[in-house]
């Protein structure tokens, strides 16, 4: 691990002071095979290959872009074709494929497996590609065949049907999928110092109150909907510090124990930024545009560390804050986390844009 301390942006951010979504890094870690995820500063590392987990988020934000170009359709269908090798015949993925294009494990349902579909329902209701969304919509359905005792990667595959479910209500094997994910994530304490319904916050928490709010909002369940917007306005206090994000950390945080700061990974911030848009996209409610705020900036040095946490030479993202300073990797999973995050602050600042003057 390579770490650095980096200039502090000036305060207060402003949304026209956010750079735009870049994907030249994104490149440079692709090849023809899928996309790699390790580096050493901006260099691909490619002794440790290729995963699931990060195509699938490749795949997954390139079908978040309103207008890709065609380098970008390129690499979906590339993404997307990793995605359907990886699938195993009972809906199962395997992870880890080595440079030599051998595969090191065998297909399952753990985390890889959600994100996975998540990848995958996304592209078949968004994509401006149809033959990109009629192959992924086959994918995902082979996939939704499963299930996974895990709730993590249960949020992530209802996270994906949830895509499906906005393009298509009747599709009813979504709604089983989502409403499944649901039940195994469960509903929050009466506890209001503890409302998480897990007895520790470990990592892409935010994911497990978003799916419950989808999961609320698209199968009609009022009292579900307001369970997650309550186990993500208590998360999202739990992550304020002195004002800003401070995400947990790879440690975890536990009740009645001192919360730790360090490290905190780019991705927990993407996700509280997916967590609150989708929030905010549900309620109509402006209030959850701070918090959204708050993860975008993070990556811009609003954070504990006072870090910048993207190279603006090559448009990659640190892969951790430590106490130390940035990780200053740039792999693919904390790159993705930037676009992704990007990608909602350029919907954010056309949302402020067209506020009525004078509106909170």
């Amino acid at each position: 691990m390579t770490t650095g301390s980096l200039r502090l942006l000036p305060p207060p951010i402003r949304i026209t002071d956010v750079p735009a979504p870049r994907w030249d890094h994104v490149h440079r870690l692709s090849d023809d095979t899928g996309l790699l995820e390790h580096a050493r500063y901006a260099i691909v590392r490619r002794e440790h290959g290729y995963c699931v987990d990060d195509v699938s988020r490749g795949l997954l934000v390139i079908a978040r872009e309103p207008h890709p170009g065609p380098d970008l359709i390129r690499l979906a269908e590339r993404y997307l074709a990793f995605l359907t090798h990886a699938q195993g015949p009972d809906g199962g993925f395997r992870n880890r494929l080595g440079y030599d294009r051998r595969w090191l494990d065998e297909p399952s349902a753990g985390d890889w497996w959600g994100r996975a579909l998540w990848g995958l329902g996304t592209a078949a209701s968004r994509s401006g590609a149809p033959w990109i969304r009629r192959e992924a919509l086959t994918a995902f359905r082979q996939g939704a065949r499963r299930r996974s005792p895990w709730p993590r990667a249960m949020a992530f595959a209802g996270l994906g049907a949830a895509e499906l479910l906005r393009a298509d209500p009747h599709d009813s094997g979504a709604a089983e999928l989502l409403g499944d994910a649901a039940t195994v994530i469960g509903v929050p304490g009466s506890d209001p110092d503890w409302v998480w319904p897990e007895r520790e916050l470990t990592y892409a928490n935010p994911a497990l109150a978003e799916v419950i709010i989808a999961a609320g909002d698209l199968l009609g369940d009022e009292a579900l909907l307001g369970d997650g917007l309550r186990m993500l306005a208590w998360l999202c206090g739990m992550q304020e510090h002195h004002g800003r994000l401070s995400t947990v950390p790879v440690a975890g945080w536990r009740p009645g124990e001192p919360l730790a700061r360090f490290d905190q990974q780019p991705i927990e911030a993407a996700a509280t930024a997916d967590a609150c848009a989708t929030a905010a996209a549900v309620t109509g409610d402006e209030r959850w545009d701070a918090p959204l705020f708050q993860a975008i900036t993070w990556f811009l040095g609003d954070n504990d560390g006072g870090s910048v946490m993207w190279d603006p030479d090559t448009g990659g993202c640190y892969d951790g804050l430590t106490a130390e300073g940035p990780n200053l990797n740039q792999g693919a999973e904390s790159t993705l986390a930037l676009v992704s995050t990007l990608q909602h602050a350029r919907t954010l600042a056309i949302r402020s844009a067209t506020r009525p003057s004078g509106a909170a």
